[in-house]
């Protein structure tokens, strides 16, 4: 290839998005990133589960022949700093079949919980793999040497495909001991020694129990978890109460309405202690919650202090994000193909950059009109989030082009988007003229929330960076690029595997 041609050749637009609009390929790696950080596969504005799934299925694929060390990392960062947890486990399913050993390495970096051990297997038995082979079962035996009584009794239903129970009949592990003994006989569904087992033991005491006090003297001695309880019982009052003191942070949150309707609110303890687990920094921080799990709470509460409280959470999530200063400008996609997720999250994100800025920075919505929101630094996210709503067609160089037109001066423009342009004048187009005739020096930052592989600018740009994922995470990934780090793929490139 020639030199002119590797320099100019793809600054023209050369493919087209799912509006049959002009856009760009950017390189392998990227679309491998926004696929994993993005697409859970469920249906979008512009693709079925079926064609994200094959769409999916390809990329892994040609990411396993390319470049599978890049692939095993990107599969790492997902899992951990993206919280996702689909796409990065039938990404560990296709690299099984190419490059068994980082398959190896990595599989417990992945494979978490004992729900993502019943996904990965499906997603296997999905592929037509069976049960894997002997160097999958090798890493599931590594697994189950690690499963407690908690998991055993949270997670060995067979709503989801695989449990526990399946998956010891398919590895046969060897229990180190009599107590792992005891545990894998039970998640079979064999005789065991409950005495050896007191969660367990506890569990099958609830099932028989004939009065309330019965109920809550297992809940409260086994420290059963909630799914377990309600699982097996229907939750009185006094067991919500009595669970809601063993609940994590995330079943909090998706247990509100439960809790309120029950009663179990009406007592100011009760109440001071969801609220204050809820805006507890650390506890936010270890749960990783994504973000926009709190603007789905906000819009399903309707108590006030709880309202309140996420408020207040939300702030918390996005406490340690750094300065943007005084002259950045954000873009926010409010058209058609962003309603719903895309936009709950984008909002919660939007709005959160802002909040980082100073002086005269800038926050405008957009579909083909641009409108300038002029939101509050001091009023909640979450509250200026819920007034945000979808509309029309999509024109995402509007934002740009108004700026060039009012002669703005700004030093970084974020845009959040899905991408998908259908009218008007092209993104990248429009910052080309913006750096002619405003700032040349001015960055892009595109964070694309969606799965969709086409993006608005080439590769060649070295002033714009591209930003993928729902997770908060995302957002200190531009306040890095500013101050000259990395960009999301050397991030990655700079994992250690192994």
């Amino acid at each position: 290839m020639s030199m002119a041609k590797k320099l100019f050749g793809s600054l023209r637009p050369n493919t087209f998005n799912k509006d049959h609009y002009p856009a760009f390929v950017r390189s392998l790696e990227e679309q491998y990133l926004q696929t994993l950080l993005t697409n859970t596969m469920s249906n979008t504005f512009y693709a079925d589960q079926n064609e994200l799934l094959s769409d999916a299925e390809q990329l892994h694929q040609e990411m396993a022949n390319s470049n599978p060390n890049f692939m095993a990392k990107a599969i790492i960062f997902a899992r951990n700093e993206g919280f996702m947890r689909l796409q990065p486990l039938f990404g560990l399913a296709v690299l099984s079949i190419y490059r068994p050993d980082l398959f190896a390495k990595i599989f417990l970096l992945v494979v978490r919980i004992p729900s993502d051990l019943s996904d990965f297997l499906m997603i296997l038995k999905g592929m037509g793999r069976g049960e894997g082979g002997r160097a999958v079962k090798r890493q599931v035996n590594r697994f189950l040497a690690g499963v407690s009584e908690y998991w055993a009794i949270k997670y060995n239903g067979h709503g989801r495909g695989y449990s526990l129970g399946d998956a010891i009949a398919t590895a046969h592990p060897k229990p180190e001991d009599l107590r792992q003994q005891a545990l894998f006989r039970y998640l079979r569904g064999l005789e065991a020694n409950l005495a050896l087992l007191p969660q367990v033991e506890a569990l099958e005491n609830l099932k028989l129990a004939s009065t309330e006090e019965e109920l809550i003297a297992w809940i409260e001695r086994g420290k059963l978890p909630y799914e377990t309880v309600t699982g097996a019982i229907k939750p009185s009052k006094a067991v919500w109460e009595a669970l809601l003191y063993q609940m994590p942070t995330f079943a909090l949150l998706r247990h509100m309405n439960a809790l309120q309707r029950a009663g179990v609110l009406e007592d100011k303890r009760n109440l001071d202690y969801v609220v204050n687990r809820i805006t507890d920094e650390q506890a936010l921080k270890k749960a990783k919650i994504l973000p926009f799990r709190l603007a789905t709470a906000f819009r399903q509460v309707d108590h006030p202090e709880l309202r309140d409280a996420l408020r207040e959470a939300a702030e918390l999530t996005f406490n340690n994000l750094p300065e943007f200063g005084e002259r950045t400008a954000i873009f926010l996609d409010i058209s058609g193909s962003m309603n719903g997720q895309y936009l709950e999250i984008g909002s919660v994100f939007a709005l959160a950059l802002y909040k980082k800025t100073q002086g005269s920075s800038l926050f405008w919505l957009f579909d083909t009109e641009v409108v300038d929101a002029r939101p509050s630094r001091k009023d909640s996210i979450l509250t200026q989030a819920a007034q945000i709503h979808a509309r029309g067609g999509t024109d995402t160089g509007a934002p740009v082009r108004k700026l060039i037109q009012e002669r703005r001066k700004v030093d970084q423009i974020i845009i959040i988007t899905d991408e998908q342009q259908n009218s008007g004048s092209p993104f990248y187009e429009q910052l080309k003229l913006y750096r002619s005739k405003v700032n040349r020096d001015v960055k892009a930052f595109i964070v694309d929330i969606a799965p969709y592989r086409h993006a608005m600018v080439p590769d060649q740009d070295p002033q714009t960076f591209y930003i993928y994922g729902w997770s908060d995470t995302v957002l200190s990934y531009i306040a890095q690029s500013v101050k000259g780090y990395s960009s999301l793929v050397e991030r990655v490139e700079a994992i250690e595997v192994g």
